[in-house]
């Protein structure tokens, strides 16, 4: 009898390889086929693009930066937190697959009672010791129709579904150090023309002050000076807030204090970032860790369905044992006190079809919203390609024409103070190619700032930096 139930259990558990789960087919991408065209987008053709697969050291070629990056991966808070969730969902999934084997378990119990002498063989008082020792298996759910399979399917689609969570924030962390750390250094070049403008305004009022004295300059000319020297001290203290806030925020990012001679002053010093290619076809999209993370919990939420399908079918769940027992500790092991029970039950879910039914239609509507935050982060995605690849295609004609706004503006500003020393014209000339000057200066700094940050994107927003 005990060989006949295990080969029955044997021959129930490969029967009930079989599920209900609808078959998944990938919902069809919600933008175009190619990227977007246009003037905005010059010089964006390419071929095939290769950024998914182009590791995040060979994109930043600066060593520094490379150095900080690391310690951002060895130390940030928030990528560690995602790497615990990988863990977590690891040990959601065993659990899960483990539930569908019978696991064995053991027990040994000794049991004593006393009967009294009313009921007790010879109108005696008798007390009884029991003792058992056995091994089997507890309500032990024979997936005949694929539930247990299912959930464990929905727990392995969300435990990938963590892993790209996981590369999702190290692609993010990595562009938002080195969008920090350029910040840093266009600030710190920021500081340092405030700094020499400073510097110059003071020189310049000095020399006012001393033509006031000598009646060769009005005072009206002295306090437009002395406008000028206070503007660019607060331009000082501005900067000098500001590179300290880009060092608190980097130190934060990296989740440690990042020593001074990793930091560049200028972004000169900085080595220039690899060029990429956004390829032809908008189908690399699909690679990015945050759409692949949507289409696993998709995935999950399909066979979910699978799972309250199943739920209509009648569920069979087994306990048996084997074991022994006797009123003896030392004959529990002797010849003829084996015992063994088999207890097959079947559930048919009979009066509860309206709640399997409802179930069964929050599955499907979950699965419904799925498919739309699919599409959604999609069409995200493209959105943020596209955006980027306008600024790419407009941004290298903008720094030419800023670089000849400061040429031009550098040549008024001596034109009009060499005039001013002439006395052909007022000071009033002078303070305005001055502004004029120190504002182009911070534009191309900013305009500098802006296309290493657009090329930083576009490698994140394309998939790359997640190994």
């Amino acid at each position: 009898m005990i060989r006949n139930a295990i080969i029955l259990i044997a021959v129930i558990g490969c029967l009930s390889g079989c599920t209900m789960i609808p078959e998944y087919k990938r919902p069809e991408a919600p933008v175009p086929a190619s990227w977007p065209a246009g003037p905005a987008y010059k010089g964006n053709a390419g071929g095939l693009s290769t950024v998914p697969d182009m590791d995040w050291h060979d994109f930043y070629t600066d060593g520094k930066l490379r150095q900080v990056i690391e310690l951002s991966l060895a130390n940030n808070r928030d990528l560690r937190v995602a790497a615990l969730n990988i863990e977590r969902s690891r040990a959601v999934y065993r659990v899960q697959r483990i539930v569908l084997l019978p696991l064995p378990n053991a027990a040994g119990s000794l049991n004593e009672y006393r009967t009294p002498a009313d009921i007790g063989e010879n109108r005696e008082a008798a007390t009884t010791h029991l003792y058992n020792a056995n091994v089997g298996i507890s309500s032990w759910e024979v997936d005949f129709f694929g539930r247990i399979r299912s959930l464990t399917q929905s727990a392995l689609e969300q435990f990938f579904a963590t892993e790209h969570a996981r590369r999702s924030v190290q692609i993010a962390l990595i562009s938002e150090v080195a969008n920090a750390y350029i910040t840093y250094a266009a600030d710190e070049e920021n500081l340092r023309l405030a700094q020499s403008t400073l510097k110059a305004q003071e020189s310049t009022y000095e020399m006012i002050k001393r033509r006031a004295e000598l009646g060769s300059s009005s005072d009206l000319d002295l306090n437009q000076a002395r406008t000028r020297v206070e503007a660019a001290r607060a331009d000082v203290a501005r900067y000098t807030a500001f590179t300290a806030a880009d060092e608190n925020a980097l130190n934060l990012l990296v989740g440690t204090v990042v020593a001074p001679e990793l930091l560049s002053g200028s972004l000169d010093s900085i080595a220039p970032l690899k060029d990429i290619s956004p390829g032809l076809s908008s189908e690399v999209l699909l690679r990015r860790p945050d759409i692949l993370q949507a289409e696993s919990l998709l995935k999950a939420a399909n066979a979910n369905i699978g799972a309250a399908r199943a739920a209509f079918f009648p569920s069979i769940t087994l306990t048996t044992s084997i074991g022994t027992t006797s009123n003896e500790l030392a004959g529990l092991f002797k010849a003829g006190a084996a015992t063994w029970s088999f207890v097959p039950q079947v559930n048919v879910p009979v009066f509860n079809s309206l709640y399997l039914w409802a179930n069964l239609q929050a599955a499907k509507a979950t699965r419904e919203m799925y498919v739309a935050q699919y599409e959604k982060t999609i069409q995200s995605a493209f959105r943020e390609v596209s955006d980027a690849l306008a600024r790419r295609g407009t941004i290298d004609d903008q720094l030419t024409a800023q670089t000849s706004l400061v040429d031009a503006s550098a040549n008024t500003y001596r034109l009009a103070d060499a005039r001013y020393v002439n006395g052909i014209s007022s000071y009033l000339e002078v303070l305005d190619a001055q502004r004029s000057l120190y504002s182009a200066q911070q534009g191309l700094i900013n305009t500098r700032l802006a296309k290493l940050s657009n090329l930083v994107n576009l490698y994140k927003v394309l998939g790359g930096g997640s190994s």
